[in-house]
Formats: structure tokens, C-alpha cells, sequence
């Protein structure tokens, strides 16, 4: 059997596993809130993320045509099948690592930076198309930002807005409404991050001469959007308790807040073709939304230690690929 297939065969099957473990991994931010405040059953959220994950999935593929062709070219891309199984090997540990630990990191920085870390190592620093590549760093480095800016701002109108209503019967009316918005984040998290690995696939595809353009195949579209929706079925329960009660107590107004706020962020971005992390916004959002609430009341170390984990998850998955890379060239 010819190797070139083989190797393809192998960043298919390794592709939709990121999608997979995207599904369990970054899907529990979008419904963490929902989760927390009991507006849905744990059962009910995951049903619920899994059915709209698929649905944003297979309704855009705009963000995977820029993953396919910004950070590298794949028409040029040296020893390319090579590169993005050594990227997408490299973005899976590490999605699993922080993923075990119950931290919040962002599947789109590792797959960015593996993707990045594992073109370098075949072919130099050259080898990145540093307008595209810039140009992702910046949304991926301004969209919490614009998400904690925003949750402050929706959650400051809300409190004026209902600072006469009674708090038990607006906080009941609040939960049975986050139903929809917890409904509306699962959804633009599926128009978001599944195309990133239809950008990887369609990458190889494209390396490998079998297909001419950066256009995503059906069967790629459906084969990411199914991964992630099975995924998303398994569950990410570590990280719902750590987006839904350890960065602050949420309460129903406080999830649609931030729902709202992670949810307009994400398909902004989706709309205009960026890749975005999912978890940054959303953890963004309820940062946002926590400090409008009560700035004491946000477990700030919490959210340090996702900081932290936000800005090295680049550089190792980066790392972590052109190691890979240097060793699966050994063998193909």
C-alpha cells in the first residue's frame, strides 16, 4: 500500500480523534454554566451541547479554509503528511494532559501551535505564512479580551436593568432562559472549533494531491461535525466544575450573561473566518461577567492559573510538535 495513503489515512483518523477529544474537552465550557446555576441536568446539557455542536459544525466552513492555508501553505509544505501528524499527535497529548488535570486550556492554541511548531522543525521559520499566521495570534489574543470587556458591560446592563424585580423570581425566569442560551454557545462552538481539524484534514488532503483547492469536502465537513458531537456526548466533567464553580458561584442572570456575551464573541469571529479559543472566550465571559457582579467574588487564582496555562499552551504544543515531527521522520 503506498505510504503517502497510509499517512493520510493516519492524520484522518488522527484528526477526527482531536475533534473527539475537542467534543468532551472544550464543550464542557459551553455548558458549564448551565450545568452549575441547574438550569439543565448534566444529562440534558451534554444531549443538548452534542445535537447543536453538530448542527455549528456543518453549517460554516470559513474558519476551516483559514486554518487549511494561513499558518502554512499546503501547496508548498515540505514532507507535509509528515508535519501535520507530528501536529495533530502533539495537540491530542497535550489536549489530554490539561484535559486530566481539569484545566481549561484551548485545543485551538494546540493545534495552532503544533501545526506552527511542526513546520518549522522540516522546514525553518520560513515556512509560516506570517500574515495569516499573525493574524490568527491576534484573534486568538484579542477575543478573551474583547469577551471580558463585553460580559462586564452585558452583565452591567442587566443589573440596572432588573435591580427592581424580584431576585428568586428573575432568577427562575433566568434559568429556564439559559436553556437557549446555553443551546446558542453550544452551537457557535461547533461553527468554530470543529473546523479546525476540517482545516487539518483538507490541509493533507491538498499536501498529498488529492485534492487542488482549499475547499472542504462534504465528507470531511460531516466526518469533524459527527467527531465532535460524539464527543461532546462523552462529557468533560473536570472542566464543567472548573468554568462552572471555581472561577466564581454563577448564578442563572450571571450564566446568561456570560452565555450571551461568549456566544456573540464566537460567532463574530466564525463570520469573519478566525479561528478562536472556544475556552478562552467563554472563561473570558464569566470573568467579565464576575467582576461587573462582585470583584471579590471571582476566584482571581483560578483564573491566574488559566492564564498561565492560556500562554504556554503555544510554545509547548509547538515544542512538542517538532519533537514529534523529528521522530516520526525517522520512520516515514
Amino acid at each position: 500500500m503506498d505510504g503517502i495513503f497510509i499517512l493520510t489515512i493516519l492524520i484522518v483518523i488522527g484528526a477526527l480523534a482531536f475533534d473527539f477529544i475537542n467534543g468532551f474537552h472544550d464543550t464542557a465550557n459551553a455548558i458549564a454554566t448551565s450545568v452549575s446555576t441547574k438550569a439543565l441536568k448534566p444529562r440534558q446539557a451534554i444531549f443538548l451541547a452534542s445535537v447543536m455542536n453538530f448542527l455549528g459544525a456543518m453549517t460554516f466552513t470559513g474558519v476551516a479554509k483559514t486554518i487549511t492555508k494561513d499558518i502554512v501553505d499546503p501547496f508548498t509544505l515540505e514532507n507535509g503528511s509528515v508535519v501535520i501528524l507530528a501536529a495533530l499527535i502533539a495537540a491530542i497529548f497535550w489536549n489530554l494532559i490539561t484535559w486530566y488535570y481539569g484545566i481549561p486550556s484551548s485545543s485551538s492554541h494546540a493545534i495552532i501551535g503544533s501545526v506552527a511548531g511542526a513546520a518549522i522543525a522540516a522546514a525553518g521559520f520560513n515556512s509560516l505564512n506570517y500574515a495569516g499566521f499573525i493574524k490568527i495570534i491576534e484573534a486568538l489574543i484579542l477575543s478573551p479580551i474583547l469577551a471580558f470587556a463585553v460580559g462586564f458591560i452585558v452583565y452591567s446592563i442587566f443589573k440596572i436593568a432588573f435591580k427592581n424585580l424580584n431576585l428568586t423570581k428573575t432568577n427562575r425566569n433566568f434559568r429556564i432562559f439559559q436553556i437557549f442560551t446555553a443551546s446558542l454557545q453550544a452551537y457557535t462552538h461547533g461553527t468554530n472549533d470543529a473546523q479546525k481539524a476540517m482545516g487539518i484534514i483538507t490541509m493533507a488532503l491538498i499536501a498529498n494531491n488529492y485534492v487542488s483547492s482549499a475547499e472542504i469536502p462534504l465528507w470531511v465537513q460531516f466526518s469533524c461535525a459527527l467527531a465532535m458531537g460524539l464527543g461532546t456526548s462523552v462529557g468533560g466533567w473536570k472542566i464543567i466544575k472548573t468554568v462552572g464553580g471555581k472561577i466564581m458561584k454563577i448564578r442563572p442572570v450571571n450564566g446568561v450573561a456570560a452565555d450571551l456575551t461568549g456566544a456573540m464573541i464566537i460567532f463574530g469571529a466564525t463570520y469573519i473566518h478566525l479561528p478562536v479559543s472556544t475556552t478562552h472566550v467563554i472563561s473570558s465571559s464569566i470573568l467579565g461577567v464576575g467582576a461587573a457582579h462582585r470583584l471579590k467574588g471571582v476566584k482571581w487564582d483560578t483564573a491566574q492559573r488559566m492564564l498561565v496555562t492560556w500562554i504556554i499552551t503555544l510554545p509547548i504544543s509547538a515544542l512538542l510538535a517538532s519533537i514529534t515531527y523529528f521522530i516520526l521522520n525517522i520512520f516515514f
